[in-house]
Parts: C-alpha cells; sequence; structure tokens
C-alpha cells in the first residue's frame, strides 16, 4: 500500500511539473537493449544546444522514472525509510513551483512485465519515444517476442513523434505501430538517419558520414566507440536532434563528444599491453553477438572472449546460450571463458564442439585469475555478462593496467560492494 501510494504521488507531480512547464520537452528511450547508451548519447549531442536534464543512472521503473524527469535523485539505500520519500514528495513539490532549469529532459523507461511501459502513458506524453530494439528480454514473464515487441513499441504509440532502431527491430512488428508520425535510424541503409562507415581502427574509433533526412548534404564525424552496434545509440542521437531543431554543425560536434558508457563496449588497457572490452553492465543475446562480432574484427596476436550468463531469458535460455557458443570460433579465439550455470551448460558445451579451448567457472573473480595465467601480449580480451550473479566486471578489474582504472567499471559504489563481497563470499 505504501509503495502505490508514493507511486501515484510521484505520477501527479510529474503531471503537475509538465503542466506547470509546458515548454519542457521529454525525450523518452525504452528497448530491450541499448536504452542507457541511447540516453547517453542523445543527451551529450542535445547538450550542445539545449539545457538538458539525465540523472547519471538505469533507473527506470515507476518508482524511479519520475525522479529522473524531476531532477531528484532515488533514495536507493533508504528505499524503505518513510521520512527518505517524505523528502522526496517535498523535493517534487519544491521543482514543481520553481522555474526550470532546463528545455529537455531525456529519460530511460524500463520494463519487466507486461503492461509497464503502456502504464507510463497513462502520466507520460513525450514530445519524442525512442525504441533501441526488440530482442528477447525477460522472457520468463513475456513468453514469445511478439509480446517483447507490444510491449516496447508502447512507448511509439503514445509518444507526439516516435523514432525507432531500423536495425534490431524486426519490420515484422510494424503492425503493432499506431502512431503514424515514425521516423527510423541504424547503421544500414534502410535507416533515415545513419552513419557511412569510411574507416575504423581500435585506438581512433570509426571515421563516416552522418546521413540525416532532411538534409542533402551528408558530414564527416569522428566518432569515439567500436563495434557497429555502437554506432547505433549515435544514429538515435543525431535523429533526435534533428527533430529537435539542430543544425548539423552542432549535431556534427555533438556526436564527436559521444564516448562509451561505462561498462558498454568500453575500451580499457589491461596487463601484458592488453587492450579489455568492458561490456560488462549487462547482456543479452542480441548484444553478445555483436560484442564476439566486435572482437574478431579486431587484429591481435591472441583474443580471449569471457562471456557470462544472459539472464532472465526464461525457457529461450538453453537455446540463446547455444547460439553464443556456436558464434565462438577456435581460429579467432585462443580462449572461451564462461561464468555461471548457464554458460557452462549450454554456451560451453556447445564452443567445445567447435573445437574451442574452453574454461568454465562460477565467480567473475576465478575467471579473471585464470584468464591472468593465459593472457599473452597485446591480447584483446572481451569480457561480457549480465548484472545479477554474475558481476563480470570483477574479471576485469583483475585484469587492469592499473588499479586507478577501477572506477572506470560499473558497480563500484560502496552498496554495490557490499551486495557483490557477499555474493563472492559464498565460492
Amino acid at each position: 500500500m505504501f509503495k502505490r501510494f508514493i507511486q501515484k504521488q510521484l505520477e501527479n507531480s510529474v503531471r503537475a511539473y509538465f503542466k506547470a512547464h509546458p515548454e519542457v520537452k521529454l525525450v523518452a528511450v525504452a528497448g530491450s537493449v541499448g536504452k542507457t547508451s541511447t540516453k547517453t548519447a542523445i543527451a551529450t549531442v542535445l547538450s550542445k544546444k539545449f539545457r538538458v536534464r539525465m540523472l547519471n543512472n538505469n533507473h527506470n521503473t515507476h518508482m524511479s522514472a519520475p525522479l529522473g524527469i524531476l531532477g531528484i535523485e532515488y533514495p536507493e539505500e533508504n528505499v524503505h525509510s518513510v521520512m527518505a520519500w517524505v523528502k522526496v514528495l517535498l523535493a517534487a513539490r519544491k521543482r514543481i513551483k520553481e522555474p526550470t532549469d532546463v528545455d529537455v529532459i531525456v529519460q530511460e523507461l524500463g520494463s519487466d512485465r507486461v503492461g509497464e511501459i503502456a502504464h507510463f502513458g497513462t502520466y507520460l506524453r513525450p514530445t519524442i519515444g525512442v525504441v533501441t530494439g526488440v530482442t528477447p528480454e525477460h522472457m520468463e514473464f513475456f513468453g514469445n517476442i511478439e509480446t517483447v515487441a507490444q510491449e516496447e513499441l508502447a512507448l511509439a504509440n503514445f509518444s507526439e513523434l516516435a523514432v525507432i532502431n531500423r536495425d534490431d527491430i524486426d519490420g515484422r512488428f510494424a503492425d503493432f505501430l499506431t502512431n503514424p508520425n515514425v521516423d527510423t535510424y541504424g547503421s544500414t541503409a534502410a535507416a533515415e538517419f545513419r552513419i557511412e562507415v569510411k574507416d575504423f581502427d581500435i585506438e581512433h574509433g570509426y571515421q563516416g558520414w552522418l546521413v540525416m533526412s532532411g538534409f542533402a548534404e551528408t558530414y564527416p564525424a569522428d566518432l569515439r566507440v567500436i563495434g557497429e552496434h555502437s554506432l547505433r545509440p549515435i544514429c538515435g542521437a543525431v535523429a533526435v536532434a534533428v527533430k529537435l531543431g539542430m543544425g548539423p554543425r552542432e549535431i556534427v560536434e555533438g556526436v564527436e563528444d559521444i564516448t562509451p558508457v561505462e561498462g558498454r563496449m568500453n575500451l580499457l588497457p589491461g596487463i601484458e599491453k592488453s587492450v579489455l572490452i568492458d561490456d560488462t553492465y549487462n547482456s543479452s543475446p542480441a548484444s553478445a553477438s555483436a560484442a564476439v562480432q566486435t572482437l574478431y574484427n579486431l587484429q591481435a596476436p591472441q583474443r580471449i572472449a569471457v562471456l557470462g550468463d544472459m539472464n532472465e531469458l526464461g525457457e529461450t535460455s538453453a537455446h540463446e546460450h547455444e547460439a553464443i557458443g556456436h558464434l565462438c570460433d577456435p581460429s579467432l579465439l585462443a580462449w572461451v571463458v564462461t561464468i555461471g550455470p548457464e554458460s557452462e551448460k549450454y554456451l560451453a558445451p556447445a564452443a567445445k564442439a567447435r573445437g574451442c579451448q574452453v574454461r568454465s567457472f562460477m565467480s567473475a573473480i576465478e575467471a579473471g585469475a585464470f584468464v591472468r595465467s593465459v593472457i599473452e601480449e597485446s591480447a584483446v580480451v572481451l569480457v561480457k555478462g549480465s548484472q545479477t550473479g554474475i558481476y563480470a566486471e570483477e574479471t576485469v578489474k583483475l585484469l587492469l593496467h592499473s588499479t586507478a582504472d577501477d572506477h572506470k567499471l560499473v558497480r563500484q559504489s560502496p552498496y554495490w560492494m557490499e551486495i557483490k563481497n557477499a555474493f563472492f563470499s559464498k565460492f
């Protein structure tokens, strides 16, 4: 009852805020993959012209997303405290009454169950709704990919304008769209907003040309990311910027400021002059496949893939883990190292069947210790895994060239370290 009361009060506060400040635009981001990277890219580009609010966290539930919109920190460590929530509600009331300090709010919206995205539409009317992808997620609750598509595309339908990822949303799901105002972005020629790649190297990233619907010319830009799938959030940011009236020069300046978010295809220096691809924030079939393909495209004397469990796949878990195992190519990988029971049971046998050298561990710390023992000079190591029960960032920590880079990893706050210390003490 208390939680429902607080949620209703927060929703009412958001309604009151936009009623008091109708000039403030809301860009909402939903989707199965890439929400935080897309949200951050959008905020980075828009900041070249607008005052932008985006809280640097992934709070995207009906209890936390309203606070992101209002610019109030979620009381994560005191979430059961009545006084903490009283302070939050008082801060929300103050925020409604005071003059606005932003032009655009960029907010991520998440869903674990059917109908959660649609519920956001009962109190939000985004200026632009961005849908980043439709891939398997929370399958124990959604059951099938069609239900996932209906859930995520609900944002497009209650937004004034929808911007959707042409590459990661199957065309057959267009039947679920009721909003006629839809633009597309992506890294392929089918998208209205895209990047045509000219060149790439691991040190500098991509050189390419921005193709933007509504502009006859293309514009050169240098993009400091790796992996084709890392270009898509940037394309989404370009689409939003154009729709909000930014000019090409401002947009190019913005995209050239984009850097990877912690734990999302972030390059870090490792031991033995190695390069670490830290993709440990979370994992899904689409993002794991894309990360492995990116690893293959990098030149190195030794490649190692550390692959942790992909959580929340329900009955599809065996198939999806096996599919990633089948992607493991012994001619391109020196080692496949798995973390967690699902990867050991399904991914590892599939990789072994292809001829890969495989080692499996239950603990990310044990996996990191093993990679330290086999890593060679100038190797490239991909580390990928879901959050709960995997925490593959602790594998990365053991492979860093310097402990001074620990702060660049995900989940390093005292709150998270307490959770992880309790988890790893079981091994």
